[in-house]
């Protein structure tokens, strides 16, 4: 349920189409949840069914047409509720721990492999994370001036400390799967030995 609230979220700070919604997700959002567009679109769907946003058709140049969301009261209510509500902690589902916990099972080669393809996995989400700290910093995030344009005045600063908070905790946890896989390379060497 948590795609409908992150759709909500962005589309509080003004109308978009499905198209713009998409793009504006991913660069934002989409480094906390990740969802495709075959998710996105039906979500948006399902919301306007329910009256959570409203869609209204715009033109786009001479014969195009476009569908453009906004979020209703109802959205908004709700999106102010999910905010307010307990986060209900699901178990993880971790693809890369559950094989490591298998190693023993493969060669010293291929679990080097996957330990160095797991870092270099990592160390493309840290470059990541640093480059939208970097935004944050020097206020050059299309997304968070977006943001800031419809924030009231009183609100810019926490708005601001908590998109670094996100990142810095984004930008933790990779550096913690780098230094944990790192460990793991020197296990291989050590039992190999």
């Amino acid at each position: 349920m948590s795609l409908r609230y992150a759709l909500l979220a962005i589309l509080r700070v003004g109308p978009l189409s499905g198209y713009e919604l998409q793009k504006h997700f991913s660069q934002s959002v989409g480094h906390v949840w990740h969802a495709p567009d075959s998710q996105i679109y039906p979500e948006l769907r399902k919301m306007e069914h329910e009256g959570l946003v409203q869609g209204e058709e715009q033109a786009r140049g001479e014969r195009g047409r476009r569908r453009v969301y906004h979020v209703t009261d109802a959205g908004e209510k709700a999106y102010f509720e999910w905010m307010r509500t307990p986060l209900d902690y699901q178990r993880v589902r971790d693809p890369a721990h559950l094989r490591a916990a298998y190693l023993e099972n493969t060669t010293p080669d291929a679990a080097r492999a996957f330990l160095e393809r797991h870092i270099e996995h990592w160390q493309g989400e840290l470059a990541q994370f640093q480059g939208e700290l970097d935004h944050i910093e020097h206020m050059s995030s299309t997304m968070l001036n977006r943001r800031l344009a419809h924030t009231p005045d009183a609100d810019r600063e926490r708005t601001i400390a908590f998109k670094r908070f996100t990142y810095e905790g984004l930008a933790a946890r990779a550096r913690g799967e780098i230094e944990w896989a790192r460990r793991g390379l020197e296990l291989v060497d050590e039992l190999e030995a």
